[in-house]
């Protein structure tokens, strides 16, 4: 496992270190991280479109990175992933995501969209990327909760429809040589295991869907966390390291009572301030040869920003930790010996069939 990195999405700004990617790099780097996973919504961190035609291009981003000790973990389309599949009731709401001329006009969103993920394709490849990082999108998400009831067929429309959207463009990946990392997170229609599956067996198992493992949404819909990296570590490909908490309150639950964020029963919370476990989970990683990256993704309702960034860089550096290659009881160990073992197991030893 690599790391630690960070997702520059959440720091993004208009004043220094946040303004440009060279400040980012160079204020990344002195907090000790390694790797940056950098959003490719406009232009101001990478030009996708050039990265997607020159290699020239990528070769010098990918050099200014490097005076900083830095590498690219992943490119970030999750908000072009968004506008793929968006329901009328949430278009006003997504009109941001798009740029200013398509404003209004969800089927060219839906093409811009569309286009903009065939060139996050093509510039993972140029950049060396094996993975990248996405949203599904969402049909669905208005009828998440079945009242009123949902008409029969209704849930395997939406899915055939977002997997018919989804298919090319993960023919394109594989192309590329570059796994699709969805993550799962509610509000997409891929927001669990459940609704993974059924994604996956709507485009043929294919070999390039795969899960962009964020335990904090997994911890607020109350699902094992741990235990889904048993059920999914080979399609987990990519890693927000991400915490958070779930309050049991008399007032209100998991869908949070419209309150804001410091008044959910589940918030997020940065890094060691939460409920997660992250031992289990590193070890979970480690021990299923988990080789991609460690990245922070900072979203804290309480601490500021710097400090939970600096203090992300550490927190996940104290976690990677090396395999062991052999058994801690190894220097206890007796000699292989056939022989010995039956008569261990008070047995007559073998009789010798073998003729000459």
């Amino acid at each position: 496992m690599k790391g630690p990195a960070i997702f520059l999405a959440q720091f993004l700004g208009d004043a220094p270190p946040y303004d440009t990617l060279g400040n980012l790099a160079a204020w990344a780097a002195e907090l000790g991280f390694k790797g940056l996973q950098i959003p490719t919504n406009g232009t101001r961190l990478i030009d996708l479109e050039l990265a997607a035609a020159s290699v020239g291009y990528c070769d010098e981003l990918r050099g200014r990175l490097a005076e900083h000790g830095l590498e690219i973990s992943e490119l970030s389309s999750h908000l072009q992933g968004q506008l793929l599949a968006v329901h009328p009731a949430y278009g006003a709401l997504f009109d941001s995501f798009a740029p200013p001329a398509l404003r209004g006009k969800p089927a060219a969103q839906q093409e811009w969209a569309a286009a903009q993920l065939l060139l996050a394709a093509r510039a993972s490849a140029n950049l060396g990327l094996a993975v990248h990082a996405t949203f599904s999108g969402s049909l669905l998400w208005p009828m998440i909760y079945p009242w009123p009831p949902r008409p029969p067929g209704l849930v395997e429309e939406g899915f055939a429809e977002l997997a018919a959207r989804w298919r090319p463009i993960l023919d394109a990946f594989d192309q590329a040589g570059v796994d699709l990392c969805y993550e799962l997170h509610p509000s997409e229609d891929l927001h669990d295991g459940a609704s993974f599956e059924r994604f996956l067996d709507l485009v043929g198992q294919h070999p390039r869907a795969h899960i962009l493992y964020d335990p904090s949404h997994l911890l607020l819909q109350h699902i094992d966390y741990a235990g889904f990296i048993d059920c999914y570590h080979s399609r987990i490909k990519a890693f927000h390291v991400k915490d958070a908490e779930f309050r049991r309150s008399a007032r209100t639950g998991v869908y949070g009572g419209y309150l804001d964020w410091q008044a959910r029963a589940g918030r997020f919370r940065s890094l060691g301030d939460g409920q997660i476990d992250f031992g289990v989970i590193f070890s979970k990683f480690i021990e299923y040869g988990y080789a991609g990256w460690a990245v922070l993704e900072w979203e804290c309702c309480l601490k500021h920003q710097e400090t939970g960034a600096r203090e992300g860089a550490d927190f996940i550096a104290r976690h990677l930790f090396r395999k062991t290659d052999h058994a801690f009881d190894d220097f206890a160990a007796a000699s292989a010996d056939a022989a010995g073992n039956r008569a261990l197991l008070g047995l007559a030893p073998r009789a010798n069939h073998h003729k000459e």
